[in-house]
């Protein structure tokens, strides 16, 4: 597969603003599908497809609100396409969990996140690992604001669960 910086390095001035967009969001959006993916390799790759769509389209996806999100959407949707593909075709069974996540620095982090429900991961690397508003989250997963809320409390509520051995220390 043809590495997208390729692709923009060749034709960036076709596309104004482009090579920006990309320097900027390339390397958290890459970390982030990682993290929900599980995988980095296909989280890399899936950040791959979706800037080489967004090059694209890019006279249309640079006038949203948030391009980001939008590239997120497309490269989660293209990742998650893909193993159901490969699923079927190879019948891989499919695990439902992060076996090793690349944005959380603490393991045990990492592993409380790979516990958790794709739907509800998903709405915690956007809120919290890459920092996007309700807004921002809701219009990236194309569901509710009122959706990503109540994902993200029951998610957090999960974590504290599964994080609750830590020892916050006498402080």
């Amino acid at each position: 597969m043809t590495r997208t910086a390729d692709v923009v390095s060749a034709d960036v001035d076709a596309r104004p603003g482009f090579a920006a967009f990309y320097s900027q969001t390339y390397h958290r959006l890459a970390a982030a599908l990682s993290s929900t993916l599980g995988d980095r390799d296909l989280g890399i790759e899936a950040a791959d497809e979706a800037m080489a769509r967004c090059y694209a389209h890019w006279a249309t996806v640079s006038h949203y609100d948030n391009p980001a999100g939008w590239v997120y959407r497309v490269g989660l949707n293209w990742a998650l396409s893909w193993r159901r593909k490969l699923a079927r075709r190879h019948s891989i069974p499919h695990a439902d969990h992060v076996e090793q996540a690349t944005l959380p620095a603490d393991p045990q982090i990492a592993a409380a996140l790979a516990q958790l429900d794709l739907k509800l991961r998903t709405v915690v690397v956007c809120r919290v690992l890459l920092d996007w508003s309700t807004e921002e989250t809701a219009e990236a997963l194309q569901i509710k604001p009122g959706t990503v809320k109540s994902r993200l409390h029951r998610a957090l509520a999960r974590l504290a669960e599964l994080l609750a051995h830590f020892d916050h220390g006498d402080a």
